[in-house]
């Protein structure tokens, strides 16, 4: 049986916490998330890319710099994770094409059916209530858009997901061991997020299952029809 959610904060607003964010090496995970991206999605390059919780902008930079066409919507809520994606946008010579927006869940002041496609990492389990965020991607999607998020699934106990992070953090800040101890336990299963899609009437287009021991995705396209 699976242990009950315990949410998290939203927003990781702690400038200490979004620097050790930052200068933590996802590269791999974060390089596989956009070359799966463009694989899945190949009918998206060029076109304009929507990324829901973007942290520092390692995954947009790294988008843009893999299709040089693409327009990328950055939004987040954190102000301090801001900060260090312009820096990062601005280093990497893509600010052009990554136009970093500061917002939060729901009524993200963006353009109703504007995207074609809508991505995101580990951002789910931060939602308060996950009806908002797929209400916003059903909204600022275009018909057909594709969709491609990634989070991490909730273990059994607080044991298991323990054991995952002591496997899998080395020599990490204890700052990113104790977040990543507590979004594990923030985290939605894939029974639950299926039930969010149904809910948001997304079911019969996207499903959540499991690619890794510890995280689920969601990878299909919007109806083409309303």
């Amino acid at each position: 049986m699976t242990m009950p959610r315990t949410p998290e904060p939203e927003v990781m607003d702690d400038p200490k916490s979004a620097a050790a964010y930052a200068e933590a090496d996802y590269s791999e995970a974060n390089q596989a998330f956009v070359d799966n991206f463009i694989k899945a999605f190949p009918e998206c390059a060029g076109k304009r890319v929507l990324d829901l919780g973007c942290g520092p902008a390692d995954i947009p930079v790294r988008l843009a710099k893999a299709d040089l066409n693409v327009s990328i919507t950055a939004v987040d809520a954190s102000d301090a994770m801001l900060e260090l994606a312009q820096k990062a946008v601005m280093k990497a010579g893509v600010a052009p094409r990554v136009l970093l927006h500061h917002g939060r869940l729901p009524g993200l002041m963006l353009q109703t059916d504007g995207f074609d496609a809508v991505i995101s990492n580990s951002i789910l389990h931060h939602i308060p209530d996950p009806n908002d965020f797929w209400y916003e991607v059903k909204r600022l999607g275009k018909r057909g858009a594709g969709v491609w998020v990634i989070d991490l699934a909730r273990p059994d106990s607080p044991d298991a997901a323990k054991e995952i992070v002591d496997s899998v953090s080395g020599d990490e800040d204890q700052i990113l061991k104790d977040d990543f101890y507590n979004s594990l336990l923030a985290a939605y299963t894939p029974k639950e997020v299926n039930a969010q899609l149904k809910e948001a009437e997304l079911h019969e287009h996207l499903e959540a299952v499991m690619v890794s021991d510890r995280h689920w995705a969601v990878a299909g396209r919007l109806p083409t029809e309303v």
